[in-house]
């Protein structure tokens, strides 16, 4: 006979914290973090004095929480660590891509009429990998078929006549990892973002050479301002979209000479790929010879209009592709989003054989003194690459920083209100705090309440978005 129906654990700790008296400010402090995976405790107090009379107008400390603790946000990118706070930076990455596009967030609108493209950089080639590819028709087509049926050295063959999917786990890894060249992968990985940075110091010369006058007047006239976000591709090789405008010499605000157009930024940025390269050192005592980084031949330069064309792409789109991207990190790639700390954790990770083996190669490399600049182990969850995901130049358009400032002062307000405190446009006042860290994460049975409190934020916020839509 049965007992009546039995429950997981997770779901038995989730009704026991329920059933605890502090549960209902603990669920409320889990909505104001819009449902944080891995929240961060704080002990502390905060005062808020009025600046001209000296009066106490509001005390909070978390000692009188009934659970002790004020619970913040960790405002951590990635979405694989926690969906929240990443859906907040997608939003935020949006808007700051979209500001410089059409205008908004302090950026005027008629920076719609400035010369811009949308331009993907590509990783050179270390290696046979399977690919992905699809027709016209969307279907997918053979992979690398050969008919010869050739094999390498190590008597793999050289050709595959399977059909991958895109979210086929055999894409991206090597036809033969011992002929892969692991060791150029994980450098160019290493000196990607450098060499971003050479990058957008050739584009100005490729510009001036075009125009035919030198870099002084070119910065009198014109200047280069840009967003970028890098991606993982399937082999594990970053790769960089990249919005990229033509201004005038005060940013934004200034309208491009006639003669800065789409063609010629599109022929200047090309000029620029094929003229940096970087020089790695080798290791005669590894047997390592130097190794010349590039860009790969996969350059692919579209320009952005406010609505979508034939010929382009729509700004809207491209803000939302950067945005997306812009949330994920090299667990896209089948790595782990978590730093390694020993060499001897390698061997149990649940990655693919391709993986495994580029991470050792940064733990290998990260001995030798000709890399020491690089923190290859320290990097090695990321496959060696250790810049940021997200940059912009300064007068792109606004900064993530001035969004969340600004959200920070929204919530203060309304906090105010809520409490009956002055508007601090109307009398100043003063707020004295001291927070203390006492730990992050749920507690047991916290994460199920934590995921139902972000999937309805996230449904109150789309049935929002659908209503602002007109039919």
């Amino acid at each position: 006979m049965s007992n009546g129906p039995s429950f997981s654990p997770d779901v038995l700790a989730a009704v026991q914290r329920a059933a605890m008296p502090d549960f209902d400010r603990w669920q409320r402090m889990v909505y104001a973090t819009g449902g944080c995976a891995q929240p961060v405790r704080l002990h502390g107090e905060r005062i808020t004095v009025d600046a001209g009379t000296g009066e106490i107008l509001d005390v909070y400390r978390t000692a009188d929480e009934p659970t002790g603790f004020l619970l913040t946000a960790c405002g951590n990118r990635r979405a694989s660590r926690c969906p929240a706070c990443s859906a907040i930076y997608r939003d935020d990455t949006y808007h700051l891509i979209i500001s410089g596009l059409r205008g908004g967030k302090g950026v005027p609108e008629e920076v719609s009429g400035h010369p811009r493209v949308f331009a993907t950089f590509t990783a050179p080639s270390f290696g046979v990998v399977h690919a992905h590819r699809s027709g016209e028709n969307g279907k997918p087509l053979l992979c690398r078929p050969r008919r010869d049926r050739p094999v390498c050295e190590h008597g793999r063959p050289e050709s595959c006549g399977a059909r991958h999917g895109s979210d086929d786990p055999q894409a991206g890894q090597p036809l033969c990892v011992d002929c892969y060249d692991y060791r150029g992968a994980v450098l160019w990985n290493a000196h990607a973002g450098r060499l971003w940075q050479e990058f957008t110091k050739t584009v100005p010369s490729a510009l001036a050479r075009l125009l035919g006058v030198s870099r002084t007047e070119l910065r009198r006239t014109l200047r280069l301002s840009y967003a970028k976000v890098a991606e993982y591709q399937a082999r594990g090789l970053v790769h960089f979209h990249a919005v990229i405008r033509l201004d005038g010499p005060e940013g934004p605000t200034d309208r491009p000479p006639d003669r800065a157009t789409v063609p010629l930024l599109d022929r200047a940025i090309r000029q620029a790929v094929e003229q940096v390269t970087l020089t790695v050192p080798g290791g005669t005592s590894a047997g390592y010879p130097p190794i010349s980084l590039r860009w790969g031949d996969q350059l692919d330069v579209r320009p952005v209009y406010v609505s979508t064309d034939l010929d382009g792409v729509s700004d809207q789109r491209v803000a939302s592709y950067v945005a997306k991207y812009a949330t994920k990190g090299a667990e896209s790639a089948g790595t782990v989003d978590r730093p390694i700390r020993n060499i001897w954790d390698i061997t149990g990770l649940d990655v693919t054989e391709h993986t495994r083996r580029m991470i050792m190669t940064c733990f290998t490399l990260d001995e030798l003194p000709q890399y020491r600049d690089f923190p290859l182990r320290r990097w090695a969850h990321m496959l060696g690459y250790g810049g940021h995901f997200s940059t912009k130049s300064r007068h792109y358009s606004t900064t993530l920083g001035d969004l969340r400032q600004a959200r920070a002062d929204h919530r203060a307000t309304q906090a105010r209100l809520a409490l009956g405190l002055p508007d601090p446009s109307e009398s100043r006042t003063i707020t004295l705090s001291e927070w203390r860290y006492a730990g992050s994460g749920h507690r047991h049975g916290e994460l199920f309440w934590a995921e139902l409190a972000r999937q309805g934020i996230a449904a109150a916020r789309r049935a929002a978005c659908n209503r602002q839509v007109p039919d």
